[in-house]
């Protein structure tokens, strides 16, 4: 009976998992064998080298955090208030390690320093922004408006993570809740 081979999406997922903790840096093939519990032979059954891996971890994230989730929001149909209900609670739900907020931080990190994540976040804004306007554009007539939705919608959910700020005698869920409500008037 032959070795079992690590799939390839752990590593990629692995590969996530060490962006988040420590960048593009601590991206590195021994390392992550480690993690797996496995050489980093079967790496290399996969992936030619580890700017490879780079590029399949964003293909991943780009996949997950714009096409899966869109695909995931309009599977139920709906009008588009429904589906920006289930756009806020789909991004919410963190699934997997190109899912969250963290790799979606650590993303943005990289980006500041390759131009070429820089170019792959562009894109995945855009399609995010674009996704919202055509929401939002439904119910909403004023192009401006639309447009501030839509910055608004994005920034929060980025935003609201790096602040640590109180919200006086209301709980960040409860804030949340109250901007998911005014978005969608």
């Amino acid at each position: 009976m032959g070795a079992t081979r690590t799939p390839r999406d752990k590593w990629i997922e692995e590969g996530l998992r060490a962006l988040v903790a420590g960048g593009p840096d601590a991206v590195r093939i021994e390392a992550l064998a480690q993690a797996l519990g496995v050489s980093k032979g079967g790496f290399y059954g996969y992936f030619r080298n580890r700017g490879a891996l780079l590029t399949e971890m964003l293909d991943t994230w780009e996949y997950e955090v714009a096409e899966s989730v869109i695909q995931q929001v309009e599977r139920d149909g709906g009008d588009a208030r429904a589906r920006l209900t289930r756009l806020f609670d789909v991004a919410d739900a963190v699934e997997g390690p190109a899912r969250g907020a963290a790799a979606d931080i650590a993303i943005r990190d990289w980006a500041r320093r390759d131009p070429e994540v820089a170019e792959r976040l562009r894109r995945v804004d855009n399609r995010r922004m674009d996704y919202l306007r055509s929401l939002f554009s439904s119910f909403c007539s004023d192009e401006d408006e639309v447009e501030v939705r839509c910055l608004l919608t994005v920034s929060v959910r980025i935003g609201n993570h790096f602040n640590a700020a109180d919200n006086g005698k209301r709980s960040r869920a409860d804030v949340m809740e109250l901007i998911r409500r005014r978005l969608l008037e």
